[in-house]
């Protein structure tokens, strides 16, 4: 049961990351500022990639996910943590050599503009998936706390998630995203050394587990059919079977490499080692998120059924066995924990760091989206234009800078999250980290290839051949979704996106780069 306590510690939370995010805001004098920083320590460039990365996603969806299939929940963090390694070992020194600050503009200036805009668009559909399911997250995280309308939460939630990164940039990204860190280690150690004391272990988890299946209707409505059965599901780390499991670590690895918002903590370091400092303190610290998420998913399990399972129980004429307790689904787990396990002032703080965390997901992505939609539609589209009206094409130098940018840098963040939330309400039966594997899979089909051979072997693809595995690549994996094909539909767009790739290799090496 929410009490002042709570209200309390959430507001304080919530309140301090604003004040840290405007004040931040004012160093902010130009777009570049806005978007890449540019003197971050590790810490500050860990601060801006965990803000991001270490979403809804993360905690209440991992916790939701291990309700329902136990350890296999890990892959989300342990993916997420794998492409901040990859990010940090392989990929942070050509990017910040690559005199670029969009991802997309490193793949323009090997294979032209129309590379450039199209996987615009294709790489914006699945940021924009993300940035659907933070409000998501949030929206029902307000429902459930303050018992709103979800429309009103929705609302609610998007103009927090504005005011996060609309006055402050990476800047604010990085700075509350070292608060955030702190807090969130604290709260989910908490959380997960609590589980830990109130299941008794690992083992009296399981226990636990199987005393909630051993009723027949509980059981048959989430299709166990025997203790083996059980533990197969919930002790298993590929649950949902090798191939869907170890994709969607795959999808959250590569989708981390292939993301703006992250590349954009790279840039915005001091130097490279610093850079790969912050993204390998990111892949240490964020499997321990995971597991704790997992263990309150699992617990709860045990402990508690949704109001379907009430509805099911009652229905066949039984009643809710004694100490079971009730949520309304599984989204609700770690809210619903964390209200009535935890002593009401940690669960005060816990409740607000985690509000905070998916706000502050989203205000990174939201920004990532916003950069790329000016500087890599918009500016496109102008130099377009105008090369029309002169009858030549225009230097990328002529494209808007300075506080033009800036505004509709801001601008575009309005948009982005105002269609964001009608799109939310539209799905809001969606399973939260079924989003999140869809959105960072189509990030990593549209831009790996492109923006990996553009980097490491500059001039031995045909630049003709780059549209053509973006759009194949993004349409098979969202076709072999629609399908349901086996295993997960990453495979299937990164096969032909790799097919069409490779079928433009030269013999010789061309030019390293397009001249405007």
């Amino acid at each position: 049961m929410l009490t002042p306590v709570h209200i309390i510690g959430i507001l304080l939370t919530v309140g301090l990351l604003l004040v840290v995010s405007v004040l931040s805001g004012r160093k902010v004098k130009d777009a570049k500022s806005f978007t890449t920083g540019g003197r971050s320590g590790s810490w500050m460039v860990c601060g801006a990639i965990l803000g991001t990365l270490v979403g809804g996603q993360s905690t209440i969806g991992t916790a939701q996910l291990a309700f329902s299939f136990g350890i296999s929940s890990w892959w989300f963090t342990i993916g997420a943590a794998l492409g901040a390694l990859v990010l940090a070992l392989v990929y942070a020194r050509p990017l910040r050599e690559s005199d670029s600050s969009t991802l997309l503009e490193i793949v323009s200036r090997q294979y032209g503009r129309r590379a450039e805009t199209v996987g615009s668009v294709l790489f914006l559909i699945g940021i924009f998936i993300s940035i659907m399911s933070q409000v998501l997250s949030s929206s029902a995280m307000v429902t459930s706390l303050f018992h709103i309308p979800l429309t009103w939460a929705a609302v609610v939630s998007a103009v927090l998630i504005m005011l996060f990164v609309l006055f402050g940039g990476i800047r604010s990204a990085g700075a509350g995203g070292i608060i955030k860190l702190v807090l969130l280690y604290v709260t989910s150690l908490a959380a997960g050394a609590m589980v830990w004391h109130l299941g008794k272990g690992m083992g009296g988890i399981m226990d636990s587990i199987e005393t909630i299946y051993a009723d027949p209707v509980v059981a048959g409505l989430n299709d166990i059919t025997d203790a083996e059965s059980i533990h197969h599901r919930y002790g298993n780390m590929v649950a949902r079977g090798a191939l869907k499991d170890i994709g969607g670590c795959l999808s959250l690895m590569l989708g981390v490499v292939t993301t703006q918002t992250y590349a954009q903590g790279i840039w915005s370091a001091a130097s490279t080692p610093k850079a790969r400092r912050g993204a390998i303190y990111c892949a240490c610290l964020i499997p321990i998120i995971g597991a704790a998420c997992t263990l309150v998913g699992m617990y709860m399990r045990g402990h508690y059924v949704t109001a379907a399972e009430l509805a099911a129980l009652q229905t066949a004429g039984q009643h809710l066995p004694e100490g079971i307790g009730v949520i309304e689904g599984s989204l609700q787990a770690f809210p619903a924990f964390v209200l009535n396990h935890l002593p009401a002032w940690i669960g005060g703080i816990c409740l607000g760091a985690m509000l905070v965390n998916i706000l502050g997901c989203g205000s990174g992505l939201t920004l990532g989206a916003a950069t790329i939609l000016v500087r890599d539609v918009v500016d496109n589209l102008r130099q377009l234009r105008v090369s029309r009206q002169f009858g030549r094409r225009l230097p990328r130098a002529v494209a808007v800078t300075g506080s033009s940018a800036l505004v509709q840098t801001r601008l575009a963040i309005v948009a982005i999250l105002a269609l964001a939330v009608v799109v939310a309400l539209s799905v809001r039966g969606t399973f939260i980290n079924d989003l999140g594997f869809l959105s960072l899979g189509l990030r990593a089909v549209a831009l790996l290839f492109p923006l990996s051979f553009a980097l490491f072997l500059p001039g031995r693809f045909r630049a003709n051949r780059v549209v053509p595995a973006m759009v194949a690549g993004t349409a098979v994996m969202l076709l072999a979704k629609f399908f349901g094909l086996p295993a997960d539909p990453i495979y299937y767009g990164l096969g032909v996106s790799a097919l069409v790739m490779l079928s433009g290799l030269r013999t010789s090496k061309g030019s390293h780069r397009l001249r405007w």
